[in-house]
């Protein structure tokens, strides 16, 4: 445990080191300089992202960890007072649609073009109101241990996880609160059709045990044992197998959707210049290489990061066509999501 201590603190060292050499003396911010982020990321990542900013440039940053419904729902409420600066990761139909609803502001980034094309389709899309910074495909993550324990066969489709051997044995966030799980229902409409999309949410509601608040919650109880198989972006599974858990990850072979995680600046926020110096910092590669150092593996935006074998490989996966603009729009997100609670969530075990 000491020894994993150490080399997390030599990590993190190393990460501080590369930025502050990166940010250079020049741009460094008075000490008295201060932005609020919510962070719609993993929780060490958060923090990564916290210490090293601050230490690199005497910037007070206060963090917030929110799922994306969660981040939205408080932009929303607090829209004629905005309390927050920037918005930092999640899936992005929730900023596209907090920029539908004037919640951020249009801004374009110099760093634009060093950005991969999905990432700035993003921008476009939004007006500007938002930007990919990362990106990564929904699957299925599944605990070896109980698998085996309990005879289970890995899923590989769909339809696989409607099997009757896997009742009580599934977890997947609640879209209402996640940005994961609405990912994953614009994802089934998209590849099935929205009335057969629902007969099949239908039929998994019997094999789910519980409906998390996050996004990340269900593959934490693959990795803790608590669950056998979560609906989860693959991406979170890698880390949780560095920590010693029995967690694997597959995409479905029918197809599958991806998220395009976003970050956004808030209209009328308080720290509107300290804002933008995060949001570019948080665009260079520097910045987003502290991914992997936080145990996430995400494509990043930048083209210039370097790459890592724990990162998806896009080219092996079967995506559906992912229409972002139109499920990224508010009304859609809440005609679908009120479907699922009325067809889906209010239905006994």
């Amino acid at each position: 445990m000491q020894a994993k201590i150490s080399k997390t603190v030599h990590s993190l060292g190393c990460v501080v080191a590369g930025v502050a050499a990166f940010l250079g003396q020049g741009s460094a911010m008075a000490a008295d300089a201060q932005v609020n982020v919510i962070c719609s990321v993993q929780a060490e990542w958060c923090n990564m992202i916290s210490t090293v900013y601050a230490r690199t440039t005497g910037t007070k940053i206060n963090m917030s960890l929110k799922g994306s419904g969660e981040a939205l729902a408080q932009l929303i409420a607090e829209k004629d007072n905005p309390k927050t600066d920037v918005w930092f990761g999640g899936t992005g139909d929730p900023h596209l649609q907090a920029g539908e609803q004037g919640l951020s502001m249009a801004y374009q980034s110099p760093t634009l073009t060093q950005l991969h094309p999905w990432a700035q389709q993003q921008a476009q899309q939004s007006g500007f109101k938002t930007v990919g910074i990362y990106s990564g495909p929904l699957g299925f993550g599944y605990n070896t241990e109980l698998m085996a324990k309990k005879k289970l066969s890995i899923p590989k489709t769909w339809a696989d996880l409607l099997k009757p051997e896997y009742k009580g044995e599934i977890q997947v966030a609640n879209p209402a609160s996640s940005g994961t799980a609405y990912t994953m229902i614009a994802t089934l409409v998209q590849l099935m059709g929205e009335d057969k999309a629902f007969d099949y949410l239908k039929a998994l509601h019997k094999n789910v045990s519980q409906y998390t608040r996050s996004g990340t919650g269900p593959i934490k109880a693959v990795a803790r044992g608590e669950t056998a198989i979560s609906i989860s972006f693959v991406h979170d599974g890698p880390g949780e197998k560095m920590q010693g858990f029995p967690v694997e990850t597959i995409t479905p072979s029918d197809g599958t959707g991806a998220e395009i995680g976003s970050m956004s600046l808030i209209k009328g926020s308080r720290n509107g210049d300290a804002a933008k110096k995060f949001y570019e910092w948080a665009l260079t590669p520097a910045a987003q290489e502290m991914a992997v150092a936080a145990k996430q593996f995400q494509v990043s935006s930048n083209k210039n990061c370097k790459s890592d074998a724990r990162i998806p490989d896009f080219k092996k996966i079967k995506f559906v066509n992912y229409d972002y603009a139109k499920y990224g729009a508010s009304a859609e997100r809440r005609r679908l999501i009120s479907r699922w609670e009325k067809d889906v969530n209010s239905l006994p075990k």
